[in-house]
This record gives C-alpha cells, sequence and structure tokens, in this order.
C-alpha cells in the first residue's frame, strides 16, 4: 500500500498556498448554505428527487428544485469518510487518500492524438487509450490511471464501457471510471466484480471508483445523480467534480464561481450520503474560467490554479480527500 510524503501540513516539510483565513472559509461555506437552502439545486433524476424528500429536503416536483437544509448539508459532510481507499489491482498500487498527503495522475479527456509513428493529427481510438494506460503502468511518477483520451471509434452510448474494458486489461493500478447514465454505472460495477473476482472481494478491494460531474450553475443532471446513487449504493468510492467556468456557466467573480462550485459538490455530496450514509467520496474540481475574448475554456490558466488550491482548502476545512486538475 502508497502513502505519498506529507504536503501542506504545519510541519513544514513541504510547500503550501494558502489563500484564505479560516473566517474567509466560514464565509464561503455559510454562503454555500445559503445558496443550497434557499435557492436550491435543480435536479432531473426521479430517484434522486425521492431520496432528497425522504432524507428531509424540500422538493418542488413540479420545478425538480431541491432546497437542502443546513443541517442536513453539515450531517453528510459529517458522515462521509475521512479516508478513502483506492485498490489495484496489484496490491503494490494500493492507494490511501487521507489529510495531508498529494498523488498524482494523468488527466483528460482528449480527443485528438498525434500519432506517435506517422506524426499525423487525428481522432484518437480505442488502442490510444490501452497504449496509454500501459504507458500510465510503468511510470512511477503517477498513482492511478484516469481517463486520458476518448476512444472515438465506439458508440458514444457504449464508450464508458469500453473505457474501462481497455484500461483495466492494460494497467495494474486504480482505475476511476465516469459514466453517464444508470445503466452504464451498473454495467461498470458488475464488470469491476468479475475482475475482482466476486462482489464480496471488490467491497474488499475497491479496484473501480466513479466520477460524475454536476452541471452548473446548479444543475445535478439524470446522468449525473444516477451514477452517484449505483456507486454509494455499492459502497464504491466516486468523485463528485464539477466542471465550472467563471464568466460563463457560473460568477465571472472566483469567489462567486467558488460558492457555486462548493454548492454543486456538496449537492452531489448530500446525495450519495442519503442514499447510504457513510459512502466513500471524493471533493472534486476541474473548474476554471471561459476566456471572453474567444469564449473557449482555459484549462492551462493561472485562475484554475487558484480555484483548485481554494477548492483544496475547502476539502480540507471539511476533512475530506479532494481532486483538482493541476494547470
Amino acid at each position: 500500500m502508497k502513502r505519498n510524503q506529507l504536503a501542506g501540513r504545519t510541519t513544514f516539510t513541504g510547500c503550501s498556498i494558502n489563500l484564505f483565513s479560516d473566517s474567509d472559509l466560514e464565509m464561503i461555506h455559510d454562503a454555500t448554505l445559503e445558496v443550497l437552502e434557499y435557492a436550491g439545486l435543480y435536479v432531473q433524476s426521479e430517484d434522486a428527487l425521492d431520496i432528497f424528500d425522504d432524507g428531509g429536503c424540500l422538493v418542488d416536483r413540479k420545478k425538480q428544485i431541491v432546497k437542502i437544509p443546513a443541517h442536513i448539508v453539515e450531517d453528510a459532510i459529517n458522515s462521509s469518510p475521512k479516508k478513502v481507499f483506492l485498490a489495484g489491482r496489484d496490491p503494490k498500487h494500493d492507494l490511501v487518500l487521507e489529510s495531508g498527503r498529494v498523488n498524482f495522475c494523468p488527466f483528460g479527456e482528449g480527443v485528438m492524438v498525434i500519432d506517435p509513428y506517422t506524426g499525423e493529427y487525428r481522432q484518437s481510438t480505442k488502442k490510444d487509450k490501452g497504449d496509454v494506460a500501459r504507458l500510465v503502468d510503468a511510470l512511477d511518477q503517477y498513482d492511478m490511471l484516469e481517463n486520458t483520451v476518448a476512444p472515438r471509434d465506439v458508440h458514444p452510448e457504449m464508450e464508458s464501457l469500453h473505457n474501462y474494458e481497455v484500461t483495466v486489461s492494460n494497467t495494474t493500478k486504480h482505475v476511476p471510471q465516469p459514466c453517464h447514465d444508470k445503466r452504464s454505472a451498473q454495467l461498470l460495477i458488475e464488470m469491476a466484480v468479475a475482475v475482482a473476482g466476486g462482489r464480496e472481494k471488490l467491497k474488499d478491494r475497491p479496484i473501480v471508483s466513479g466520477c460524475t460531474c454536476p452541471q452548473s450553475p446548479l444543475t445535478i443532471s439524470e446522468g449525473c445523480a444516477d451514477p452517484i446513487i449505483e456507486y454509494a449504493r455499492a459502497n464504491l468510492p466516486q468523485n463528485i467534480l464539477s466542471m465550472a467556468l467563471a464568466g460563463a456557466t457560473s460568477p465571472v467573480t472566483l469567489a462567486g464561481t467558488l460558492v457555486t462550485h462548493n454548492a454543486e459538490v456538496l449537492g452531489g455530496i448530500v446525495l450519495a450520503q442519503l442514499t447510504r450514509k457513510g459512502a466513500p467520496v471524493m471533493y472534486g474540481s476541474s473548474t476554471s474560467m471561459i476566456d471572453l475574448k474567444l469564449t473557449t475554456a482555459t484549462v492551462g490558466c493561472p485562475e484554475l490554479g487558484l480555484i483548485s488550491a481554494a477548492v483544496a482548502k475547502l476539502a480540507q476545512m471539511y476533512l475530506l480527500p479532494s481532486y483538482v486538475a493541476g494547470t
């Protein structure tokens, strides 16, 4: 089992970026609670509406708006595990996500590649994904394998299943696998059960984790909510990751974007905890800003780094493992 060196603690053995005082973090949290309780989230899944309703939230079925009282948000944060275990197919690649430790993985999802043999700029394929998986498996600098390139030579509705099949066949590291509907989540879990050697073995050694993305502003689609429910029911880890764009799908100010981002992620965490108290979750972010001149998402901009650092501080306050995009 691998535990990386500590970073960001007060031992001064590493380096950190401290963007907020404790009062700053409390104000962001308080603003988030206000958004969730009085504005609410637009939730497009009937199953999720039922779970929120049964959990004590205020649900407007006609408008599909869910308003989450502050005490329910606080309970969900408190019931989320502070440590998350991500198993590799080879135990030497097992990971423990816990306070102060930093891990690394590749990130995507690329839709074009430069062919390493011909130099051609072309659409990515399933074979490319397998090749990248083998490369990542061989690199000690990467602790697990995230989605890298999209297999554009498979049917889009089957993409998540092809993704898992080709990655788990080419790496012994942990494989997070996004999916976009209830049936895909169920099938991915069944595939992981087969790879692990049985349902109980998968529970003991979660070799797969989920990843779902609330949609900004303040929306949990059916394709986000249903996989959250399925992974929580299976007690498998999952990353709830917002991808807001400041100036486009969220407020132009980074502070305003951070509040809406926080509301979206915490809303997903509440859904997971109301589905199964104690379900393992990660607090995720690929939130950035839009280039207002070119109207493009800027994934490598300084603002993304600032937001990621801010999100990490929020996750530390909540005592939750965080997953953030790099620049």
